[in-house]
């Protein structure tokens, strides 16, 4: 986590990125961009790329119904109601809304959705069809354009010929300005969606965006994707996201007689391969640096099309390690966080880990960005720090100064897996390294941790005499009843709906329940070492052997 930080640094980098920024947006918006873009014109729909996504039916019917449910909040517009002419509830709304996330369940809604569908995609043409700041701004455009492209031909089948022709010229014209350059984070993203709207358009406009989206998304997915399979964002859920593009763009261009370049197919076993590696016990992937852990079914629908999804998991990918058991699975991550653009969710949070229990969540790997809401090690101040002010504004909220180095041995033996686990984030400034051993006895069905805050050379001296407070955190996933002991040597932890629970015992000298950041509860262990004498916790998560009383202790 520690690292040198140059005042400045990211302020410069900010001023050229805002120009050339700027540049862009003034020629994006100008009459001559929209005159090339528009052009060539396609000669309507060919196929109907398929969006391997699950639809969601039920939020289509609400649609018709007169209630649009986008990104946890919903606007009520009323049947036939416009959504465009009146204020979102937040701006996550308003991003699901422009990025036509409803339309592949009011497509699915039947007849009568796609016909709404066809109502409301004209409607939002007449208000935004010329370029706008928001609804045209690259990441909410590239999920438009894809929405767009899967839907189009269904539309088309309820559109006049001249609402046809607005359709495709709308969709070539945006997924052209896709291809301009962009923030490398999310080009293979709009590369993909561009690339599916080439295949769906007919005539040599089509064929031509085709050309032009594979050649940009094969120097997306070098960038993008880790020869393992790994997002470079280090998050799980967006490798599934962009596993979905390209199995749709594979698809798609089956259907008009031609394979996927090397590169698309080389990135979906890729891809194929990190989403089983991350797929837990419940079906849903492992949550890390910001990641959503998707439900079970969506999942499953990535990997339904994973011709090779029935070989052994493998230990290790990605900088994250997995520990598996018949009741118990542990995912560590152990390696730092993603660097630069990558960036924008990453967490800091050393040598952190999830806990599953009975294909159940017990423990999360981190609730915010900091590591003071991480399952892993504390020692006084974190250096790391998410960008801010005009920097953060600019180049996004990404994570900064929060290199560190991470040493890894895994072992294994009969019944037993475990984890030697170092990382070097402290030194710098207290002259600490947090080591973490992770034992997995498999027949037992335990996971016995040590944690560990070992001086070195650098604490030795007089600095080394002041007193660092360390804390060691579980943050609870929701729905986790903790019920600390009178003694504070052990706690009670139970799912809910489950009679039975699960011990964390330990040897720390405080034990505390705290709020974690959004909501529900994170165990912390908590003491204070000199830092030329470290500091050690060992402790151990058990089934309950027998029935455990629910009353909290007696004050």
């Amino acid at each position: 986590m520690a690292g040198v930080h140059l005042p400045g640094r990211h302020a410069a980098l900010a001023l050229a990125v805002g120009a050339a920024r700027t540049l862009q947006e003034e020629w994006r918006a100008s009459g001559l961009r929209r005159w090339t873009a528009a052009r060539p014109q396609p000669e309507g729909f060919g196929v109907q790329p398929r969006d391997f996504r699950p639809p969601d039916a039920d939020a289509g019917k609400a649609i018709l119904a007169g209630a649009f449910v986008l990104a946890g909040q919903t606007l009520a517009v009323g049947p036939r109601g416009d959504p465009w002419d009146r204020p979102s509830p937040s701006r996550a709304f308003a991003e699901a809304l422009h990025r036509f996330d409803w339309l592949p369940g009011l497509v699915a809604a039947g007849p009568d959705g796609a016909a709404e569908a066809l109502r409301l995609v004209l409607e939002w043409r007449r208000l935004f069809g010329r370029w706008n700041g928001f609804a045209w701004s690259p990441q909410v455009m590239a999920r438009r354009v894809f929405n767009l492209a899967c839907a189009g031909p269904a539309l088309a089948a309820r559109a006049s010929e001249a609402e046809t022709a607005q359709l495709a010229g709308d969709l070539a014209r945006q997924a052209r300005d896709l291809l301009l350059p962009g923030d490398p984070a999310d080009a293979a993203s709009r590369a993909a969606s561009a690339a599916v709207a080439g295949a769906a358009l007919r005539g040599a406009a089509g064929r031509r965006l085709l050309e032009r989206a594979l050649a940009r998304l094969a120097r997306a997915l070098a960038a993008t994707v880790d020869a393992d399979g790994g997002h470079a964002t280090r998050r799980p859920d967006l490798a599934l996201e962009l596993l979905f593009d390209l199995q749709t763009l594979d698809e798609a261009m089956v259907q008009r007689g031609l394979a996927a370049p090397d590169a698309v197919q080389r990135a979906i076993g890729r891809l194929a391969a990190a989403v089983r590696f991350f797929t837990l016990a419940d079906g849903r992937l492992a949550a890390f640096h910001g990641g959503r852990a998707c439900a079970a079914a969506y999942v499953a629908a990535a990997r339904a099309q994973d011709e090779t999804g029935d070989r052994a998991t493998p230990g290790e990918l990605s900088g994250y390690q997995r520990l598996d058991a018949p009741r118990l699975q542990v995912v560590a991550d152990v390696a730092p966080p993603a660097p630069g653009p990558w960036a924008a969710d990453a967490c800091a949070a050393p040598l952190a880990l999830a806990v599953l229990v009975g294909g159940r969540r017990l423990v999360d790997a981190c609730a915010g960005r900091g590591i003071e809401a991480a399952a892993t090690a504390e020692a006084g101040e974190t250096p790391a720090r998410v960008l801010d002010g005009f920097a953060g504004a600019v180049l996004g909220p990404r994570l900064v100064d929060a290199t560190f180095a991470v040493d890894v041995q895994r072992h294994e033996a009969p019944g037993a897996l475990w984890l030697d686990l170092a990382h070097h984030g402290w030194m710098p400034r207290y002259g600490l390294m947090h080591q973490r051993r992770l034992y997995l006895d498999v027949a037992a069905g335990e996971l016995r941790g040590e944690d560990r805050l070992t001086p070195t050379a650098r604490a030795q001296g007089p600095d080394g005499r002041h007193f660092i407070p360390y804390a060691i955190r579980f943050p609870l996933h929701a729905g986790v009843r903790a019920l600390v002991s009178q003694d504070r040597r052990s706690v009670l932890l139970r799912l809910e709906g489950e009679a039975d629970g699960w011990i964390l015992r330990n040897d720390a000298l405080d034990i505390v329940l705290e709020p974690r950041p959004g909501g529900g509860a994170q165990l912390v262990l908590r003491g204070q070492r000199r830092a030329d004498s470290g500091a050690r916790v060992r402790w151990k998560l058990a089934p309950a052997r027998q029935p455990v009383d629910p009353r909290p202790p007696e004050a």
